[in-house]
């Protein structure tokens, strides 16, 4: 791996991701100011899988923002390979929860859009995506719209969107929420057989817990906003993995035990806020638009 200069590559030790005391506010339409995060520490090394879970409105989404440049820290810092993040990095790739596809471009050229936007020749492109949507099962497919295709099989596009540029850092957010529970499962299987070939750094963001311990080396949880780290949990389970078979391990039970002990608390406390039955933390509540600088509008996770 390479640092953003095309250096040499980072010293041993240091993370592929850090946030250190990394705080997060936003201005809101009415003139208050809105703290996401605060005070979040957050470690990924090279090649780690870690899945970041908590309640709504804990800042998970913002979490990746911060690590993929799209925002700021109000204060503290987010770094990768210990350098600082100064905007969009070409080393992180970012998968969303909807899809981000051209409709009136055929699979092949959306697989296609990311390389030819970096500069490859248009032959070169469009050979690389052709391998890219082998990998991901849809050789046949590459003249169809998107429309065209099964949520499964666009998931399946946007793996290949994302992994086609190789990143050394990879963001997600809750990408297969609006997938079918057979459908989530096999889509799971093909992106930990893909990870396993270039093992990127990894930031999976998602409500689902038995999701989260199935792909991940490490669970951290998150506190109901503002949000900061609540515990970190390790998922000794076996490499490689297969989603169904390893949620029947005990070790699996074991694991998603002491991680919904941790996280409930958090998820019922947000839900006392939301139905307004408990009194929202201070660094919730709306403070004075002149404690906090960032733009306007609020973090969703």
């Amino acid at each position: 791996m390479r640092d953003a200069g095309g250096g040499t590559p980072p010293p041993d030790g240091v993370p592929a991701i850090e946030l250190a005391a990394a705080t997060k506010r936003f201005r809101t339409p009415s003139g208050g100011v809105y703290t996401a995060l605060r005070d979040l520490d957050l470690r990924v090394e090279p090649g780690e899988f870690c899945a970041v879970v908590g309640p709504t409105g804990c800042g998970k989404s913002t979490t990746l923002s911060l690590v993929s440049g799209l925002e700021a820290p109000t204060a503290g810092q987010a770094l990768i390979h210990g350098k600082p993040v100064t905007g969009i990095d070409p080393r992180v790739g970012f998968m969303f929860q909807t899809d981000a596809v051209f409709p009136w471009r055929s699979v092949l050229d959306n697989v296609a859009a990311g390389p030819r936007f970096r500069g490859m020749g248009k032959r070169e492109a469009i050979d690389k995506a052709r391998d890219w949507l082998r990998r991901v099962g849809l050789s046949g497919f590459e003249d169809r719209l998107p429309h065209q295709l099964s949520g499964g099989m666009r998931k399946r596009v946007a793996l290949a969107q994302t992994l086609i540029n190789e990143p050394e850092i990879l963001m997600m957010d809750e990408p297969f929420s609006a997938l079918d529970v057979q459908t989530r499962q096999i889509v799971q299987n093909e992106l930990l057989g893909l990870w396993e070939m270039t093992r990127p750094a990894v930031v999976f963001v998602t409500h689902d817990l038995e999701e989260a311990i199935a792909l991940a080396d490490k669970v951290v949880v998150l506190t109901v906003g503002p949000g900061t780290v609540k515990d970190t949990f390790t998922v000794d389970l076996p490499r490689p993995r297969r989603v169904q078979e390893i949620r029947m391990q005990p070790r699996f039970v074991q694991l998603y035990e002491r991680i919904w002990t941790c996280l409930r608390d958090e998820v019922e406390l947000a839900y006392a806020r939301s139905a307004g039955t408990a009194p929202a933390d201070g660094g919730v509540a709306l403070e004075k638009a002149g404690s906090a600088s960032g733009p306007a509008g609020e973090g969703q996770h």
